[in-house]
């Protein structure tokens, strides 16, 4: 049996996303090279509502990337007969660029690694930066968030889900207990 608990509703995963966008302004004093992809799945409808809150904020249109990973995990052989791959689409030049990587959840640090094994097969960029709405601790390798919307301990046995009404019909992010 599985126990379920709220961590964040609606109004507060808002709310983070866009403390999470003043932050990437503040770090970036023009935003003339600024780029943004997101992680699939989720971390590329975060990345879009990042990039409309920027332009609410300072009037700007970040361009916004897609990638997949599937193809660059070191966990691939452990996905099935099928990794159900989705696309990637980047549809601007990403060298001398500063980047942010935008994901939902960071655990262990190896989607990150991923990712930026992938983007390197599209360019330089100048500077990476990650920015995430769950940090959840349990890394195995030497990678942390610039921007961080929540850090959330958590035990390595229990999931953090983040569930957007673009994909799920509801918004929130949960973490999931196993009771044994």
């Amino acid at each position: 049996m599985t126990k379920k608990t709220q961590i964040l509703d609606e109004t507060k995963i808002k709310r983070m996303l866009m403390r999470i966008s003043h932050e990437i302004l503040e770090k970036h004093r023009s935003t003339d090279s600024l780029v943004f992809v997101g992680i699939q799945t989720r971390g590329v409808n975060l990345a879009r509502r990042i990039a409309a809150n920027i332009k609410g904020i300072a009037e700007v249109e970040i361009p916004v990337g897609v990638l997949d990973i599937t193809f660059y995990r070191d966990d691939i052989s452990g996905m099935g007969k099928q990794p159900v791959v989705k696309s990637t689409d980047i549809p601007f030049d990403i060298n001398d660029k500063d980047m942010v990587i935008i994901d939902d959840v960071l655990f262990t640090g190896r989607t990150i690694r991923a990712a930026m094994d992938a983007i390197m097969d599209y360019g330089r960029p100048r500077r990476i930066m990650l920015a995430v709405l769950i940090d959840r601790g349990h890394r195995e390798l030497p990678i942390r968030a610039d921007i961080v919307g929540k850090n959330l301990p958590t035990m390595r046995k229990e999931t953090v889900r983040l569930h957007l009404k673009e994909i799920d019909d509801v918004e929130e992010v949960v973490l999931y207990k196993s009771e044994e």
